[in-house]
């Protein structure tokens, strides 16, 4: 694995511990009573998707193993260009299904 894709990859690996970090002990009531979390999570899930777009450039095949790479680039671009219409309850919906799964394939991938 080249270098380059081995940053996007841990990028994308520290971005999501942050997120876990972020949200450990709550509630998505509580979530979505705190606009500061809701804007760092959402930064977070934006450098993901940035980096997994960036991955996909220089290493197109590691970043497809990476379950729903294509989803999280195109996730990445509704939180920056539809930022008026981002819903988020999705966003903790997509903590909650996504992202333990994600920080476990990437710290698989630095793992090799």
């Amino acid at each position: 694995m080249q270098r380059e894709a081995l940053k996007y990859v841990y990028d994308i690996k520290v971005a999501a511990e942050k997120i876990q970090r972020f949200v450990a002990g709550k509630s998505q009531s509580e979530y979505l009573e705190d606009e500061m979390l809701q804007s760092a999570v959402e930064r977070q899930f934006e450098i993901i998707g940035e980096a997994i777009g960036k991955l996909h450039k220089v290493d197109a095949a590691l970043a497809d193993s990476i379950t729903d790479c294509r989803k999280m680039i195109a996730f990445r671009n509704v939180l920056i260009h539809g930022y008026a219409t981002v819903d988020p309850v999705i966003v903790w919906g997509v903590v909650e299904s996504n992202l333990g799964g994600l920080a476990r394939e990437v710290g698989l991938i630095l793992d090799l």
